[in-house]
């Protein structure tokens, strides 16, 4: 019989991979590729997300790295924006293909379903090798191909089936939603081939497991993943979880007692550790979900105490003053020293985000601004 695994052993270990009980020296591009990606739905989220895992991190290394190519801002798991390694794009972009066309499916139904895809793509090429081109540009140059099609639809499809880059600024510290695509294969430097879903699988649990396969589906935004993965299930440590779950991991990975102390630690918006499993219990409780998951596929900036979202975050500025407010969902379970942790990781959080302002406080909720 598989080894039951507690949720606190399950959120310790996911913890630890995701390098939130220790910040850890490694290199941007080190943390890109374990993280699989850093989400990237906005651009600051990502910088904070690599901020609040390493013990070094400067807002001009990422940004480097992004004008170098060496990360990309593309759409990916569940077809949305990541910061991927360039390599990590080549391995694993054809991997999730069925991914993106499931999002093109759900999100325009009839209108995806009658677009000549392969000639929209085929005109959008050179157009966008010319130059990079906006959304909107794009959607004006499709309805010149395809005068009754409907335009989103058709630059979502392109950008489905014609693998397509963000040019910076996109992506990069306070750059806004203003984006310019390129076409992948011409932009991305990298000589990585393309890979295959095992190894994606492995690379998932090395970062978020062990997990189920349903976890597994819901990070990545495909289907129907049961029978390849239950076909190579010997070559797995299998456990299962307190609810009956069937959870795969990666042999010579370690599970960490649920014992391990876990410090407080803030999360950023659209964080892939809140969204990378389909039973988030591990880090996050039913009657708080929907405290953080907000209608328009909002998910808030949050803050762990003892491993668990105990509460959301938010910066507020003032000319030359920065002000982070704590809101926890109770009160009551935040201790005296548990306040001051945050406070102090408050602090430095704050002093990154806002690192031109003059003062700096930090409050919670409940309080009165002084």
């Amino acid at each position: 019989m598989p080894q039951i695994l507690s949720t606190r052993q399950l959120n310790r270990t996911l913890l630890a991979r995701q390098h939130l009980l220790a910040r850890v020296e490694m290199s941007v591009p080190a943390l890109t590729e374990h993280l699989i990606g850093l989400q990237s739905q906005i651009p600051n989220p990502a910088y904070i997300g690599a901020w609040t895992r390493l013990a070094t991190f400067e807002r001009d290394r990422l940004t480097q790295h992004i004008e170098q190519r060496e990360i990309v801002r593309v759409a990916m798991m569940r077809s949305t924006l990541h910061l991927v390694t360039a390599d990590d794009h080549n391995r694993f972009r054809s991997v999730i293909q069925p991914a993106l066309e499931k999002a093109l499916r759900s999100f325009f139904g009839k209108d995806a379903k009658r677009l000549d895809v392969d000639t929209l793509a085929e005109a959008a090429r050179p157009f966008l090798l010319d130059e990079p081109r906006t959304t909107g540009e794009l959607r004006d140059f499709l309805l010149t191909i395809d005068p009754d099609g409907e335009p989103n639809a058709m630059a979502y499809a392109v950008r489905t089936h014609l693998p397509l880059v963000q040019v910076p600024p996109a992506g990069t510290w306070g750059a806004g939603t203003r984006a310019s695509y390129t076409v992948a294969d011409d932009y991305v430097t990298s000589d990585a081939q393309a890979s295959d879903l095992e190894t994606l699988f492995r690379r998932y649990l090395r970062a978020y497991g062990p997990a189920s396969i349903m976890d597994f589906q819901t990070w990545v935004g495909m289907t129907r993943l049961t029978k390849p993965l239950n076909a190579i299930k010997a070559q797995f440590t299998l456990y299962e979880s307190e609810k009956g779950e069937v959870l795969f991991d990666l042999p010579e990975m370690n599970i960490i007692e649920a014992d391990t102390p876990a410090p407080v630690r803030f999360i950023p918006e659209y964080d892939n550790i809140l969204i990378a499993h389909r039973d988030r219990t591990r880090i996050l409780t039913d009657d708080d979900y929907s405290k953080v998951f907000l209608s328009a596929a909002r998910v808030l900036s949050t803050f762990l105490v003892d491993g668990v979202v105990a509460g959301t975050w938010k910066i507020n500025r003032d000319k030359a003053d920065a002000e982070l407010v704590i809101s926890p969902f109770r009160e009551n379970d935040i201790s005296s020293d548990t306040r001051d942790a945050l406070v102090a990781e408050g602090e430095a959080l704050l002093r990154f985000v806002e690192a031109d302002a003059d003062d700096y406080s930090v409050r919670f909720g409940a309080e009165e601004r002084t």
